[in-house]
């Protein structure tokens, strides 16, 4: 592999092999799969991560790294490395960004370290981010004992709590969790890749998405006799029904949008007609512009619906997140770290964005950074993420903490920096 060249006096690069780094990830494996199946038998939701913090941090002070607790809330920073470079000048900056929290969904894996805590579960494999991000500092730290000469850049990890609900990334960025960042990276298991796989796309890799809130308000009455009353329920799956069809015959069929209600909620007793009905989706879209419009367009569909049919809505629309955006050079990075460690053949170039949402596009402004998608499935396959069955390939864990370890210490390499 060939490095960049630089005027900083850069040390020729290091294969995987030379950094002598497998034989520690031997070591610290075993170790890596218990924590994430403790994490796993212990889910925290959103914005409540604090014994999952706790275990982290103390992981990261045992390896030797410099840890600030609380950073956006329940988030945890670690840093590594010298502050200053050979040449007197800040050292360059490089981050890692792995999640934390767990989903509102009951289990149903069966698994001997499914979770203990009643309707949690690590359903998008965030147990995985954080045993991935705790290998990685493993690893560096190892790297940074092996090779002193070499290490001079600095790396900060972010273990940021509330992906889920997207508000985490807002809050370790508002606490200065990137300040000096000059490179970014990020992973997520993908389950419709095999295990031993990454997959890796420039540009963009996910949608922008918001969250909608849908007011329908009737009028009751007796259940015997509907034409006396306003039903909400009718109207409300009206809507439901309704904004597929709009989607499909009023947007623009190149443009994909997603609209998904996953909460209902109406109705006070079996004979009565609800005069209340309230309706929470999330909407996806990957053109910004149409993104921009989508707000007043569902809220005036949504109000042509509800007065067709005797009813009346207030609706409420916020936006979560804008799309993650690869930089090419970065995601060039990751891809060949993975082919020197995977082999060519393991490395698939993504043809297409995923409609799924990533507050990690809520770091990324104003920094260059990449995501990969790390292969989770197994030869059994695997279920889709946030599903009550999901459940991972472990050795997926090995595949992430050396693709990870080896792009930072690439880029490192390549700022003339360190290795």
């Amino acid at each position: 592999m060939t490095s960049i060249p630089c005027d900083r006096g850069a040390l020729p690069p290091l294969s995987w092999q030379e950094l002598r780094l497998e034989r520690e990830l031997d070591l610290v494996l075993p170790e890596l799969i218990q924590l994430r199946r403790h994490l796993h038998r212990h889910p925290e939701l959103s914005g409540h991560e604090q014994q999952t913090a706790a275990l982290v941090a103390g992981e990261l002070r045992r390896w030797g790294w410099e840890v600030r607790e609380g950073v956006g809330r329940t988030g945890v920073l670690a840093e590594l490395g010298p502050r200053l470079g050979p040449d007197g000048l800040p050292a360059p900056l490089v981050a890692l960004r792995v999640d934390m929290d767990a989903l509102p969904v009951e289990e149903r894996t069966a698994l001997d370290y499914a979770s203990t805590v009643q309707g949690l579960m690590h359903a998008c494999g965030h147990d995985m981010h954080s045993a991935v991000g705790l290998g990685v500092a493993a690893l560096l730290a190892a790297a940074a004992e092996q090779h002193p000469e070499r290490f001079t850049a600095r790396v900060r990890l972010l273990f940021q709590p509330a992906e889920e609900t997207a508000e985490g990334a807002a809050w370790m960025k508002a606490d200065g969790a990137t300040e000096g960042v000059d490179a970014l990276f990020g992973v997520h298991v993908f389950p419709s890749i095999p295990v031993g796989q990454i997959g890796v796309r420039s540009g963009s890799l996910t949608a922008a998405a918001g969250e909608l809130e849908i007011e329908v308000i009737g009028e009751s009455g007796h259940g015997a006799r509907p034409h006396q009353s306003t039903d909400a329920i009718w109207i409300a799956a009206r809507v439901v029904s309704g904004l597929q069809e709009a989607i499909s015959r009023r947007l623009d069929a190149l443009h994909p949008v997603v609209v998904s209600f996953g909460r209902i909620e109406g109705g006070r007793a079996f004979n009565v007609i609800a005069d209340h009905v309230r309706l929470l989706g999330t909407v996806r879209c990957l053109d910004l512009e149409l993104h921009d419009r989508l707000p007043l367009w569902i809220e005036e569909t949504v109000h042509a619906l509800c007065r067709g049919h005797g009813g009346e809505a207030r609706v409420r629309y916020r936006r979560i997140s804008p799309p993650v955006h690869n930089d090419h050079e970065l995601t060039a990075l990751v891809a060949e770290a993975g082919v020197e460690l995977l082999g060519p053949a393991q490395v698939q170039w993504l043809e297409q964005p995923s409609l799924g949402a990533e507050d990690f596009a809520e770091l990324l402004d104003g920094l260059r950074g990449t995501m990969f998608r790390l292969g989770v499935a197994g030869p059994q396959g695997c279920t889709p993420l946030h599903s009550n069955t999901f459940e991972p390939d472990e050795g997926a864990l090995a595949v992430g903490v050396k693709v990870l370890s080896l792009s930072l210490l690439r880029w490192m390499e390549r700022q003339g920096a360190a290795l």
